[in-house]
């Protein structure tokens, strides 16, 4: 291929040194320009504004999708359950909130039949206070990570030692009521 190349070369050596003829080098520039003209068609200005406009309809339809969807935002603000996890859960928590309401009723008879001291009313209060932070804290982790079974198990066991702390306190009063009530009974 390097010899045929050079063969070629020699034989036509004389064509090869002549002059370039006349306006060769200008209808060679005026096609070169026409065809730079050609691909540069889609320049830098071009490109910023496809960018723009892009950018634009996609902010147009994030806001749009925000607008028009207002109730998977309050969905998201509010604090997450065992309930929202499953069907399985949301039982079990009923059974819990229920059985903790139960015995907080019961502890508002109690207050009302006068047979509870004030430091005691103020040591449940901060019992209740602190299992309300808890479980605001367990909520957040399980509206960040709901389908964790570490958190969904530390809910259960939230429920489960508010649930038997409860129940504890409420049975160790009622034992005392009982006591009172023979006491006085036996008195008099």
């Amino acid at each position: 291929m390097k010899d045929l190349l050079e063969k070629i070369i020699r034989e036509n050596k004389d064509a090869l040194e002549q002059d370039a003829p006349t306006g060769h080098f200008e209808r060679f520039e005026t096609k070169l320009n026409k065809s730079f003209k050609h691909r540069n068609k889609f320049g830098t200005k071009f490109y910023l504004q496809l960018a723009a406009s892009l950018i634009f309809v996609l902010l147009l339809g994030n806001q749009l999708r925000i607008y028009f969807a207002p109730d998977r935002a309050k969905q998201q603000d509010e604090m997450a359950t065992l309930s929202s996890v499953s069907d399985e859960y949301r039982e079990v928590e009923f059974y819990f909130t229920s059985a903790i309401n139960q015995g907080m009723t019961e502890w508002d008879k109690l207050i009302e039949d006068g047979f509870i001291s004030e430091a005691d009313q103020q040591m449940m209060t901060k019992e209740i206070e602190e299992f309300d932070r808890m479980q605001n804290q367990l909520q957040k982790e399980l509206q960040a990570n709901p389908d964790d079974e570490r958190v969904i198990n530390a809910m259960l066991d939230y429920y489960q030692a508010r649930l038997s702390v409860t129940t504890l306190i409420i049975e160790k009063l009622k034992e005392v009521k009982h006591q009172k009530l023979t006491h006085n009974e036996t008195e008099i």
